[in-house]
C-alpha cells in the first residue's frame, strides 16, 4: 500500500505558496500557471493559511469582493490539515472525507514534504489497484499455466 511520502515522491514535493499580501488575481494567476488547486499562504516563510479554488467560489459572492485588490490574507483558510508521511493512501482518503478538505500537507521530521490533494491520492490508489489487477491477470493466464507442468516423482512412477 503507497503511503503519502510514496505519492508525494511520484508527484514532486514541490509546495506551492504566495505570501500573505498578495492579491487575490495574483493568487490565482500564479495557480494557473502552475495548473494547481490550492496554494499556501505565507508570511516570513511560514505557513498561516491556505487559499483553494473552492475558496475563490465561496469569495465571490462576498460583497465588495474584487480579486485585484482583495488580500489572499482576508480570505484564506486559516486551518491548514496535515497527515504524517506513513498515512497509506486509505487513511488519507478517510481524513479527505472526515475534515471535508481537497488538500493536505504532508509531515516528516515536523517539516513539510508536499501537498496532496484528493485527486493525487485517488490517482494513485486507482493505479495501485489497475498494478494489482494486471498481476493477478496474468497469474491465471493460459500462459501461466501452460508453462506449468505437473512431474510426477520417482517414487510414485512404477
Amino acid at each position: 500500500m503507497k503511503t503519502a511520502e510514496h505519492i508525494v515522491n511520484e508527484k514532486g514535493g514541490e509546495i506551492f505558496s504566495v505570501t500573505h499580501d498578495a492579491t487575490i488575481h495574483y493568487a490565482l494567476a500564479f495557480m494557473i500557471e502552475k495548473k494547481v488547486g490550492a496554494v499556501i499562504v505565507t508570511k516570513e516563510n511560514k505557513p498561516i493559511g491556505i487559499w483553494t479554488s473552492r475558496d475563490l467560489i465561496r469569495n465571490t459572492v462576498s460583497k465588495g469582493f474584487n480579486p485585484k485588490t482583495s488580500r489572499i490574507e482576508d480570505h484564506m483558510v486559516h486551518n491548514i490539515f496535515s497527515a504524517p508521511h506513513t498515512d497509506t493512501a486509505y487513511n488519507l482518503m478517510d481524513k479527505f472525507l472526515g475534515l471535508r478538505v481537497n488538500h493536505l500537507l504532508v509531515e516528516k521530521d515536523g517539516e513539510y514534504i508536499g501537498m496532496l490533494s484528493s485527486g493525487d491520492v485517488m490517482k494513485a490508489t486507482i493505479q495501485e489497484k489497475t498494478d494489482e489487477l494486471d498481476q493477478l491477470h496474468t497469474m491465471v493466464s493460459w500462459d501461466y499455466y501452460e508453462e506449468w507442468k505437473w512431474k510426477p516423482s520417482k517414487k510414485n512412477v512404477r
